[in-house]
């Protein structure tokens, strides 16, 4: 898996958690009668997303479309599917999907957050940073940092370097510490030739984040690029013992 790869699946993760927390708890009843259409739908939201986090994409489905059948003006069922559908491949349904969550609850940052991630990661990234910039600017969100994150990696796939980097200078902004930016900064710096500059971001990152078998194959990466071949090698072998079944591993052991 690339870093790229690496960094998309983490925000998914925090997606389906943020559609988890919108969906609430409901409390289920004996009497079926007495629970509402609205109710059964968040219950029903509920399971899906806790078989998405699974992998169980099959209970996933059914959960999370029963949930639409039920309210079909339940948000986070929609953004839920979209999840699932971006997962199996059916990029035109997930795409109606997020699409209809954010129709449904146009102030949610979190949710056009999850649709302008999609869009990036689908094509269609000016319109995506249109809707993730929006969920940045949304005075209600509680982690800004992450959608201009997120902003960053779609620009930088555009490719638009300095566009991406001013995204990842404002996430830091909004939160000096927030790990993903930080990362994300030493690996454009080391692309674009700064190997010093992307050093400090690492040794930033790695003061408040634990190494990962990406993080640590970075480091490797910027010390050979400053020809430090003792520090690349203990990076190496920090990646071996740590993480020896890694494709990052892997690939050095090749």
């Amino acid at each position: 898996m690339s870093r790229a790869e690496t960094f998309r699946s983490a925000r998914r993760r925090t997606v389906l958690a943020a559609c988890l927390m919108a969906a609430g708890c409901v409390s289920t009843s004996s009497d079926e009668s007495k629970v509402s259409d609205h109710d059964a739908a968040r219950y029903n939201t509920q399971l899906g997303v806790s078989y998405l986090r699974r992998g169980d994409l099959e209970a996933a489905r059914d959960k999370l479309e029963k949930a639409v059948d039920q309210d079909p003006d339940f948000a986070s069922a929609h953004a839920a599917l979209g999840i699932l559908y971006e997962r199996t491949r059916q990029l035109d349904d997930a795409g109606e999907h997020f699409a209809t969550a954010v129709r449904l609850s146009p102030d949610d940052a979190n949710l056009m957050n999850a649709y302008g991630g999609f869009l990036c990661r689908s094509g269609d990234r000016q319109k995506g940073l249109e809707f993730i910039e929006r969920a940045a600017d949304n005075a209600y969100y509680r982690t800004p940092e992450a959608a201009l994150t997120n902003a960053g990696v779609c620009a930088r796939g555009i490719p638009d370097l300095a566009r991406a980097e001013q995204f990842f200078r404002r996430a830091l902004a909004r939160d000096a510490l927030y790990a993903e930016a930080l990362l994300q900064l030493a690996d454009l710096k080391l692309a674009e030739g700064e190997p010093l500059s992307a050093r400090a971001f690492l040794q930033r990152y790695e003061s408040v984040a634990e190494p990962t078998a990406t993080t640590l194959m970075l480091g490797r990466q910027i010390e050979k690029a400053l020809g430090n071949e003792e520090e690349a090698a203990d990076y190496a072998r920090r990646l071996a013992r740590t993480f020896p079944d890694s494709s990052e591993a892997r690939s050095l052991a090749r």
